[in-house]
């Protein structure tokens, strides 16, 4: 399993926007270049004495002289979005892993439509930037529907309408527009690849009104960074088979895969050990798999998993 890479970088602008969000612009104290990333891609935050956040970049692929995020003030978050708000300045430095994506646009050059629910609008407008590219050169298209509360509670709006023009569709309540994502869609003449980022009450009805209208599954894309709620789940034990060896593993109910991989030797990254992040990532060939991550959409889980959540029934084979 290759590390990636982890940088010092330096905070070369902060700036406050709409809804209580700043703006940071981080480049490498001396290389002009950045790792390369993809829309929809995230960078892990080392936030010092609080752990790792997550944040999307929501700059221009394209440019990799810097990075580009964005972080709510969260009152009643872990501390870390008050800890950038309160003490980062410009010049400091911080800790930031190369970008990962588990948020990527498809490939097909078809009707896309773009949902974001307030600061979900980061890695968007990411999107909306190489959907814009792509519409001048390819038979695509895209609409970008923005819910906030209101017009100052939106943050990036000013980018986003540089970017979309005609294309974008501001939902505020204020303004007596209220987003209903079936009257949305059922607008839509075909079937339309529909991404989304934003409160988990706004994916949910988008992902209803997928379903309603008979699309796959496959045509809803969503990201999302809070843990899955355990509910009444009750973890079972199983058997985890090593393809490459044939080692067969016993995985407790009161433990995780992940745990039990490194006790024999196997070291998978881990960073939230909750599903969100995609740190561990890994393959499987055969089994049942109870994914628990807010990763890996419906294609993906055919073949991967997050061994800190998921678990299996009765025998799995990993591809590792």
């Amino acid at each position: 399993m290759v590390a990636r890479l982890v940088m010092k970088l330096r905070v070369a602008e902060l700036r406050r926007d709409a809804g209580d969000v700043l703006a940071i612009r981080l480049e490498h104290p001396r290389r002009p270049q950045l790792p390369a990333w993809t829309a929809g891609a995230h960078v892990d935050v080392h936030v010092p004495g609080l752990g790792v956040r997550h944040y999307s970049l929501w700059g221009d692929p394209d440019d990799r002289s810097h990075y580009l995020i964005a972080v709510r003030r969260e009152e009643d978050g872990r501390g870390g979005s008050a800890w950038l708000h309160a003490a980062l300045a410009p010049d400091a430095l911080l800790t930031v892993a190369a970008p990962r994506n588990h948020f990527e646009l498809p490939e097909a050059p078809r009707r896309t439509l773009l949902v974001a629910g307030g600061i979900g609008v980061t890695p968007l407008l990411a999107m909306a930037r190489r959907l814009a590219h792509q519409t001048a050169q390819q038979n695509a298209d895209f609409a970008f529907h923005y819910c906030a509360r209101s017009r100052a509670a939106a943050p990036l709006l000013d980018e986003v309408a540089a970017v979309c023009g005609s294309r974008l569709v501001t939902w505020f309540p204020e303004e007596g527009r209220r987003f209903d994502a079936s009257a949305v869609l059922a607008a839509e003449p075909a079937e339309a690849d529909v991404l989304v980022c934003g409160p988990p009450r706004l994916a949910e009805a988008v992902e209803a009104a997928v379903a309603a209208r008979g699309w796959p599954a496959e045509c809803f894309h969503t990201e999302r960074f809070a843990a899955l709620d355990p509910g009444d789940f009750v973890p079972e034990p199983f058997e985890a088979v090593i393809a490459s060896t044939g080692a067969v593993l016993a995985v407790p109910a009161e433990r995780s895969l992940v745990s039990v991989l490194a006790e024999a030797g196997i070291e998978l990254p881990t960073s939230c050990e909750s599903g969100v992040c995609g740190s561990c990532e890994c393959g499987y060939l055969q089994g049942e798999v109870v994914h628990r991550d807010v990763v890996l959409d419906a294609r993906r889980q055919k073949t991967r998993l997050m061994p800190c959540v998921s678990r299996g029934r009765g025998r799995i084979v990993l591809d590792l």
